[in-house]
C-alpha cells in the first residue's frame, strides 16, 4: 500500500526545497557581482583636507588601481569633524564595494575619547587592509640643546609648568603620546595643540616649542635635514627610516607600542567576495616595489594584507588606545 506524505511532511520539504534554492541563487548572484566588479567608477573617501598623507596615499593607491582595473577611481575629500563626517558617509553608503573609505587610526581611536559616535567601527563598517603605518615622533628644535630623551625628562622636573610640547591637536595620537609621556615619567609639560602637522612644525622649527609629537609623514624632510632631531620613535620597533632613533619602549617606557596608520574600509554589508578582491588587489599594490617607494616617499611604513589581518589589529589596538587614552586621561571635545 502507497503511502502519501502528510500536508505538514509536504509543506517541510517545500520549504527545505526553495531555501537550497534560494541559498544557490544567492551565492551564485554574490560570485556572478564578485566576478564582474567593478563594473563602474569606484570613489575613494579621504575624511581629512587634501595634501596629508591620508590623502596622498589614497590618491597613489586609486592610479593604480585604475591602472589595474581599467576602471575609473576617484578620490573625494569629505573633511569635518575630525573625520567623522567621512567616515560617517562611507559607513552609511550602499554596501556594494563603490564607496571606499581611507581612514587613520582616529576611527579607532574616538570611542575611547568622545562620548558618542553616529557610526560603530566594528558593526557599520568592514576593514579591507592596512595600507601603512604612520610613526609618530618625539622631536625638538635643532637649537635645543638636549642630545637625549633623558636630557628632555630632566630639564622638563628641574623646571616643571616652564616648558611646552606641541601636539597636531587635542586627543589626537600625538596628544595621546604626549600626556602618557608625562604621566609615565612624572613631569610637567604644557600641551599646545595646533590645528595640523605643518603649523605644528612650523613653530618646533622657529624654536618656540621645545618638544613635540610630530607624524613622520611631515616631520621627515626636516629630519633630514637636520633643523629638528628626533629623541624617540613610537611603535614596536625602529623604523628603516630612522634606523639610530630608539623605541620609547627601549628607553624604558612601555605604552607606546600602538601606532598610527592609514587603512582601507568598506560599508559592513558589502558582499565578502567583494571584500576579499578589493583586498587582494590593493595588497599587491601596497607591497609592489612601485607602492611601496610611492608609500616610502611621505615616510609611510607599506603593510598591506588582508581584511581577517587587519580586522585583528584593529581589535589589538581598539584595545591598547583604551587603554593609553585612559592612562593619559585625554578625552575629545
Amino acid at each position: 500500500m502507497m503511502r502519501y506524505p502528510s500536508v505538514r511532511a509536504a509543506r517541510v520539504v517545500t520549504a527545505a526545497v526553495a531555501m537550497a534554492l534560494a541559498t544557490s541563487l544567492s551565492s551564485g548572484v554574490l560570485a556572478q557581482s564578485a566576478a564582474a566588479y567593478p563594473e563602474k567608477r569606484i570613489t575613494f573617501v579621504v575624511p581629512y583636507a587634501a595634501g596629508g598623507a591620508t590623502d596622498v596615499s589614497a590618491r597613489l593607491l586609486a592610479s593604480k588601481l585604475q591602472d589595474a582595473w581599467k576602471q575609473a577611481v576617484v578620490v573625494e575629500n569629505k573633511s569635518g569633524a575630525g573625520g567623522v563626517i567621512g567616515n560617517d558617509f562611507v559607513a552609511k553608503a550602499p554596501a556594494d564595494g563603490y564607496t571606499v573609505l581611507v581612514a587613520i587610526t582616529q576611527i579607532i581611536q574616538a570611542p575611547s575619547l568622545v562620548s558618542s559616535l553616529p557610526y560603530d567601527v566594528f558593526k557599520d563598517l568592514t576593514p579591507v587592509t592596512q595600507v601603512g603605518l604612520s610613526p609618530i615622533v618625539l622631536t625638538i628644535p635643532d637649537a635645543q640643546p638636549m642630545k637625549s630623551l633623558k636630557d628632555l625628562i630632566d630639564l622638563a622636573k628641574a623646571n616643571p609648568g616652564k616648558y611646552a610640547y606641541g601636539s597636531f591637536g587635542n586627543a589626537t595620537t600625538s596628544h595621546l603620546y604626549g600626556e602618557l609621556l608625562k604621566k609615565t615619567v612624572g613631569i610637567d609639560l604644557t600641551h599646545v595643540p595646533y590645528r595640523g602637522s605643518a603649523p605644528l612644525l612650523n613653530d618646533l622649527l622657529g624654536n618656540q616649542l621645545t618638544a613635540a609629537f610630530v607624524d613622520l609623514t611631515t616631520a621627515g624632510p626636516q629630519l633630514s635635514g637636520g633643523k629638528v632631531r628626533a629623541l624617540a620613535v613610537g611603535g614596536e620597533a625602529r623604523k628603516k627610516l630612522l634606523p639610530d632613533v630608539p623605541t620609547l619602549k627601549e628607553l624604558g617606557y612601555p605604552g607606546f607600542e600602538a601606532e598610527g596608520w592609514v587603512g582601507i574600509f568598506v560599508p559592513a554589508a558589502t558582499p565578502k567576495d567583494i571584500v576579499a578582491k578589493l583586498s587582494a588587489e590593493l595588497s599587491r599594490i601596497i607591497t609592489s616595489p612601485e607602492g611601496t617607494a610611492g608609500l616610502e616617499s611621505v615616510n609611510l611604513v607599506p603593510v598591506g594584507g588582508t581584511a581577517e589581518t587587519f580586522q585583528a589589529t584593529l581589535q589589538r589596538d581598539f584595545a591598547r588606545w583604551a587603554t593609553v587614552a585612559k592612562t593619559a586621561g585625554v578625552r575629545g571635545e
